[in-house]
C-alpha cells in the first residue's frame, strides 16, 4: 500500500505552505509598521503582530512539511 500523495495533494500542500509564509510576511510588516507608528494603532498591537508573523514565517511551514511528510519504508 502507497501512502504518497497525489500530485494534486502536493501542489495543494505546497500551496498552502507558500500562503503561510506569505501570510506571516505581510503580518511582520504590518507588526513593523504599528511598532514605527507609521500605522495607528497600540504599539503592543505591533508587537504581537510581528511575533505571529515571525512565527507564521519559520515556524508554521515546518509543523506543516513534519505532518505531511511521507513515512520512511
Amino acid at each position: 500500500m502507497d501512502n504518497r500523495p497525489t500530485d494534486e495533494q502536493a501542489r495543494h500542500r505546497w500551496s498552502l505552505i507558500q500562503a503561510a509564509r506569505a501570510g506571516g510576511v505581510i503580518l511582520a510588516i504590518l507588526g513593523l509598521l504599528i511598532a514605527e507608528d507609521i500605522v495607528s494603532a497600540p504599539r503592543w498591537a505591533g508587537y504581537l503582530s510581528l511575533a505571529a508573523g515571525l512565527v507564521g514565517v519559520f515556524l508554521v511551514p515546518r509543523m506543516l512539511a513534519r505532518k505531511w511528510r511521507t513515512p520512511p519504508q
